[in-house]
């Protein structure tokens, strides 16, 4: 199975709201991911629309082709608002706050159960599929089956921090949880500072993945790379690892 790589374009949005006007284009980004060859484009818009705007979310969804997945919290009726009128591929429940700088934390799918199984049969009724955002505890995952979700996404900041120090230790846990995913019968997303580094480990020893979302990253190696050239490394590194 080939793992697919979600480009976030947030951070392009972020840069165009800091000076205001059009430049650079959203949308024309993300025409342009899925024209260097991403398979799919990911956005996370927030409450006071700091970075992707709601009404960027409606253009992106009329004119791309390839998936296109929502990230957010259910807890803002307009997000859910949102993702029932636009229909995405896939939309991902994220437990962040309004103000939040960037997701911090998955999901306690124990405690939130009743309320994740109720979101989630609200988007599946949709015919969008389900991811939640977890961490890589069995506990956690094992709850996530039980609230009807399609694939959990799970969050990869604790395996980046730990990466050059020990990655056999930083992956471990990675790799227990996916086996316990599949096992529940789950599908396996990943995202959170993922990069060029990091990557081709991650997903050779996480069997089973199928999709990440990377944006921070990717971005600010497109700086440097460009961004067909910089796609197209992101996407050598799952191919060839």
């Amino acid at each position: 199975m080939q793992t697919k790589l979600s480009v976030n374009i947030n951070k392009i949005a972020t840069l165009r709201n800091s000076r205001g006007g059009s430049r650079p284009n959203v949308l024309q980004a993300a025409i342009d991911c899925q024209r260097f060859g991403a398979d799919g484009i990911t956005v996370h818009p927030r409450p006071d629309e700091r970075h992707i705007r709601y009404s960027d979310v409606r253009e992106i969804n009329g004119i791309i082709t390839t998936e296109f997945n929502i990230e957010g919290n259910p807890r803002e009726d307009k997000f859910v608002q949102l993702v029932l009128e636009v229909k995405p591929a896939q939309v991902t429940l994220v437990p962040d706050d309004p103000g939040q700088l960037t997701s911090n934390h998955g999901w306690d799918t124990i405690r939130e159960q009743r309320y994740l199984r109720d979101m989630s049969e609200v988007f599946s009724k949709a015919g969008i599929r389900v991811s939640i955002f977890t961490d890589p505890v069995t506990s956690i995952i094992e709850a996530a089956a039980d609230t009807g979700t399609n694939r959990i996404e799970l969050y990869t900041e604790s395996y980046a921090q730990h990466y050059h120090t020990n990655r056999e230790a930083a992956i471990a846990n990675y790799v227990t949880a996916a086996q316990t995913a599949t096992r529940c019968g789950l599908g396996i997303n990943a995202g959170h500072d993922l990069d060029l580094d990091n990557l081709g480990y991650f997903a050779r020893m996480v069997h089973g993945l199928e999709e990440v979302s990377i944006g921070h990253a990717l971005i600010a190696d497109a700086l440097y790379y460009g961004l067909e050239n910089t796609i197209q490394m992101y996407q050598r590194a799952l191919r060839n690892h």
